[in-house]
Protein backbone atom coordinates (compact mmCIF):
# COMPACT_ATOMS: atom_id res chain seq x y z
CA UNK A 1 0.00 0.00 0.00
CA UNK A 2 1.52 3.61 -0.89
CA UNK A 3 2.13 5.72 2.60
CA UNK A 4 0.80 9.12 2.00
CA UNK A 5 -0.17 12.20 3.78
CA UNK A 6 -4.45 12.44 3.59
CA UNK A 7 -6.75 15.27 4.72
CA UNK A 8 -9.89 14.79 5.86
CA UNK A 9 -13.01 17.53 6.80
CA UNK A 10 -15.15 16.30 9.73
CA UNK A 11 -18.53 17.07 10.21
CA UNK A 12 -21.00 16.60 13.17
CA UNK A 13 -20.48 12.87 14.61
CA UNK A 14 -17.33 12.46 12.73
CA UNK A 15 -19.01 12.37 9.14
CA UNK A 16 -16.12 12.55 6.73
CA UNK A 17 -17.05 15.73 4.08
CA UNK A 18 -14.46 15.71 2.39
CA UNK A 19 -10.95 14.18 1.33
CA UNK A 20 -7.23 14.64 -0.01
CA UNK A 21 -4.68 12.24 -0.35
CA UNK A 22 -1.52 13.99 -1.16
CA UNK A 23 1.10 12.23 -3.86
CA UNK A 24 3.73 11.30 -0.78
CA UNK A 25 4.37 10.40 3.02
CA UNK A 26 5.61 14.50 3.40
CA UNK A 27 3.51 16.51 1.76
CA UNK A 28 0.00 17.13 0.72
CA UNK A 29 -0.26 19.66 -2.71
CA UNK A 30 -2.70 22.99 -1.82
CA UNK A 31 -5.87 22.98 -3.82
CA UNK A 32 -8.55 25.14 -4.93
CA UNK A 33 -10.87 22.07 -4.24
CA UNK A 34 -10.32 21.24 -0.97
CA UNK A 35 -10.39 25.06 0.09
CA UNK A 36 -13.74 25.09 -1.69
CA UNK A 37 -14.88 22.22 0.28
CA UNK A 38 -13.98 24.21 3.38
CA UNK A 39 -16.00 27.14 2.14
CA UNK A 40 -19.08 25.13 1.48
CA UNK A 41 -18.89 23.08 4.16
CA UNK A 42 -17.84 25.66 6.39
CA UNK A 43 -21.69 25.77 8.86
CA UNK A 44 -21.40 22.10 9.55
CA UNK A 45 -17.56 21.58 9.49
CA UNK A 46 -16.17 20.69 13.36
CA UNK A 47 -12.60 19.26 12.42
CA UNK A 48 -9.90 19.07 10.16
CA UNK A 49 -7.36 16.59 9.86
CA UNK A 50 -4.67 14.96 8.31
CA UNK A 51 -2.16 12.33 8.33
CA UNK A 52 1.75 12.69 9.72
CA UNK A 53 2.50 9.39 8.12
CA UNK A 54 6.53 9.61 8.97
CA UNK A 55 5.76 11.46 11.97
CA UNK A 56 6.52 13.85 14.00
CA UNK A 57 3.20 13.78 16.57
CA UNK A 58 3.42 17.42 16.35
CA UNK A 59 1.94 20.74 13.93
CA UNK A 60 4.33 21.80 11.56
CA UNK A 61 4.94 25.26 10.35
CA UNK A 62 3.03 25.23 7.58
CA UNK A 63 0.26 23.56 9.88
CA UNK A 64 0.56 26.17 12.17
CA UNK A 65 0.18 29.03 9.34
CA UNK A 66 -2.82 27.02 8.01
CA UNK A 67 -4.87 26.66 11.22
CA UNK A 68 -4.43 30.26 11.63
CA UNK A 69 -5.50 31.06 8.47
CA UNK A 70 -8.88 29.32 8.67
CA UNK A 71 -9.63 30.45 12.01
CA UNK A 72 -9.77 34.00 10.74
CA UNK A 73 -11.64 33.16 7.96
CA UNK A 74 -14.29 31.38 9.08
CA UNK A 75 -14.42 33.28 12.63
CA UNK A 76 -15.56 30.37 14.80
CA UNK A 77 -13.28 27.97 17.00
CA UNK A 78 -12.45 24.82 15.28
CA UNK A 79 -10.84 21.36 16.07
CA UNK A 80 -7.13 20.80 14.34
CA UNK A 81 -5.28 16.90 14.42
CA UNK A 82 -3.12 15.05 13.22
CA UNK A 83 -2.52 11.33 12.94
CA UNK A 84 1.14 9.63 13.11
CA UNK A 85 2.00 6.47 13.41
CA UNK A 86 2.66 6.60 17.39
CA UNK A 87 -0.84 8.22 18.43
CA UNK A 88 -2.95 11.30 17.40
CA UNK A 89 -2.45 14.89 18.84
CA UNK A 90 -5.55 17.27 18.54
CA UNK A 91 -5.65 21.32 18.93
CA UNK A 92 -8.98 22.55 20.61
CA UNK A 93 -9.33 26.10 22.41
CA UNK A 94 -5.23 26.81 21.88
CA UNK A 95 -4.28 23.44 23.38
CA UNK A 96 -2.24 20.81 22.57
CA UNK A 97 -4.04 17.23 23.65
CA UNK A 98 -2.46 13.98 22.67
CA UNK A 99 -6.16 11.59 22.06
CA UNK A 100 -6.01 7.97 23.87
CA UNK A 101 -9.66 7.38 22.70
CA UNK A 102 -9.35 8.11 19.06
CA UNK A 103 -12.78 8.61 17.33
CA UNK A 104 -13.55 6.10 14.15
CA UNK A 105 -12.74 8.48 11.15
CA UNK A 106 -8.99 8.09 12.86
CA UNK A 107 -9.20 4.38 11.39
CA UNK A 108 -10.20 5.68 8.08
CA UNK A 109 -7.43 8.35 7.90
CA UNK A 110 -4.81 5.68 9.18
CA UNK A 111 -6.00 3.06 6.53
CA UNK A 112 -6.33 5.86 3.59
CA UNK A 113 -2.55 7.02 4.78
CA UNK A 114 -1.37 3.13 4.47
CA UNK A 115 -0.46 3.77 8.34
CA UNK A 116 -0.67 0.77 10.63
CA UNK A 117 -3.98 0.65 12.71
CA UNK A 118 -3.95 2.83 16.24
CA UNK A 119 -1.50 1.70 18.48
Amino acid sequence: MTVREVFFLIGEGGAVLHRDDGESASHIADSRARWEAIWENRDQLVELAHSHPAGPLAFSHEDETTMAALASALGKPLVFSVVTPGGMLRRQGGADERVESEPGWADDLRRASGLPPRP
